[in-house]
């Protein structure tokens, strides 16, 4: 059983890690906030939304929508969309480190939910990946291994958000942060042209 744990730690930690949409809203959220607690709408947003998609690849229910190819490829046109919506937005935002420049609890939610649930390269991952590995444990075992995979995703998005939050404190200035957001919208538009090329 530990086995099963261990597997899915690991199995969500690989996926997790990669410089993504998600982890960059988590960290300037983190680092653009004056106060930890401000930043938490977006954080539990984030976690819920993965624990969402966990649970529904372990249980194989986003495999069998994916087997219709018109939604997959609507997933995909709305996800370029809206990154190349996020990265204009970021690209043109002045952070500020006092919190003078923040997004309100209502639009971190938005914002977190879109980043979550508009990821095909998120989704596909945690459907091709934990939703097939899970497919070889079974009862207790797949229960582990579903809560693993969870864990991961929750204590993830609170490290990452204390990270820019000691950026933040850092970057008095908040010449850093501008710097960050602009290499973030960068990697959003490239996610963007690399989602349009697979539809073409």
């Amino acid at each position: 059983m530990l086995e099963a744990a261990i597997h899915g730690m690991l199995l969500a930690l690989g996926l997790i890690l990669p410089l993504g949409v998600q982890n960059i809203f988590i960290f300037n959220q983190g680092a653009g906030h004056r106060k930890f607690r401000s930043s938490l709408p977006a954080i539990l947003t984030a976690s819920i939304c993965d624990t969402l998609l966990i649970l529904l690849a372990v249980l194989g229910v986003s495999l069998f929508l994916f087997q219709f190819i018109w939604l997959k490829n609507l997933l995909f046109i709305a996800g370029a969309c809206f990154l190349i919506y996020m990265g204009y937005a970021i690209w043109k935002s002045k952070p500020k480190t006092d919190g003078g420049h923040t997004l309100t609890p209502c639009k971190q939610v938005g914002f977190a939910m879109s980043v979550s649930l508009l990821n095909p390269h998120a989704i596909m991952d945690t459907v091709g990946v934990i939703g097939t590995s899970s497919l070889i444990y079974s009862g207790t075992e797949k229960q582990l291994f579903t809560l693993a995979c969870i864990a991961v995703s929750w204590v993830w998005f609170f490290c990452l958000a204390i990270a820019g939050r000691m950026l933040g404190k850092a970057d008095k200035s908040g010449k850093l942060l501008v710097l960050l957001n602009k290499a973030s919208a960068l990697v959003m538009w490239a996610m963007a042209i690399v989602m349009v090329k697979q539809l073409l």
